[in-house]
């Protein structure tokens, strides 16, 4: 049982902004590249792997016992057939992406997070990894081993041809809904300020206008109801 702070920062729609940039960290691990490029739909409907990531997130930080067994079952049947889907080491930083740039695209938006909030985060985000069938106890105990995995995982990436493919599609997608098209100039400024350096020169990101993307997403966040904010999850929660 959550915190009602923490069941708040978990159904915030404030993590969308960050989907770009942790399904970008999981495809520069070239076996995780690999599987998105030969076993999805990727290239026809990017979009279609951030509302899953968003469904997969919401449903196991803010659903209930019946939407996580729904998204644990979803997610195994996907992952049947495609090579490295099951691997402990792949799917520990897929769940790893996902704390760590919510966590991350938090901060930026409000500011350091509380310290009993950051660790409730923390622990809450192992049921991330043990749903995709990690070991409990490869999840990191505190934030300390977390920034050590983190650091670690990160300088072992490698950035292909796979990945700039994904990247491209995803940040410029052919099809996608007027409203969602709106946003993605947006998405596009803030997504490399979300990957460390070597990622983001990798997959040869140029300066853009980060400043004023998060000003203005600061700005929305302010000015957006938090029922408005939380709308996302009620509605990809429903689904399940």
């Amino acid at each position: 049982m959550h915190s009602p702070a923490m069941d708040r920062y978990a159904r915030d729609a404030a993590i969308v902004v960050g989907g770009a940039a942790a399904i970008l960290l999981q495809v520069a691990d070239p076996v995780v590249a690999r599987g998105v490029a030969e076993h999805s739909a990727f290239r026809d409907d990017p979009v279609r792997r951030l509302r899953h990531t968003l469904t997969f997130v919401y449903g196991v930080l803010a659903g209930d016992e019946r939407q996580r067994a729904r998204v644990a079952a979803v997610t195994d049947r996907a992952h049947e057939g495609v090579p490295g889907a099951r691997d402990v080491d792949r799917q520990l930083w897929v769940a790893a992406t996902l704390y760590e740039v919510g966590r991350s695209v938090q901060e930026r938006l409000r500011g350091p997070l509380p310290a009993d909030l950051d660790a409730e985060g923390l622990a809450a985000s192992a049921d991330l990894a043990t749903v995709l069938q990690v070991p409990a106890d490869r999840w990191p105990a505190d934030r300390t081993a977390f920034d050590a995995y983190w650091r670690d995982a990160a300088a072992a990436l490698e950035v292909g041809d796979d990945a700039r493919s994904i990247a491209r599609d995803l940040l410029h997608p052919r099809h996608m809904a007027w409203w969602a098209r709106a946003a993605m100039p947006l998405v596009r400024a803030i997504t490399p300020t979300l990957l460390p350096a070597s990622i983001t020169a990798a997959y040869g990101f140029a300066p853009g206008r980060a400043r004023i993307a998060w000003g203005v997403l600061r700005m929305l966040v302010r000015l957006t109801p938090y029922r408005l904010r939380s709308l996302p999850a009620r509605r990809l929660l429903a689904s399940l």
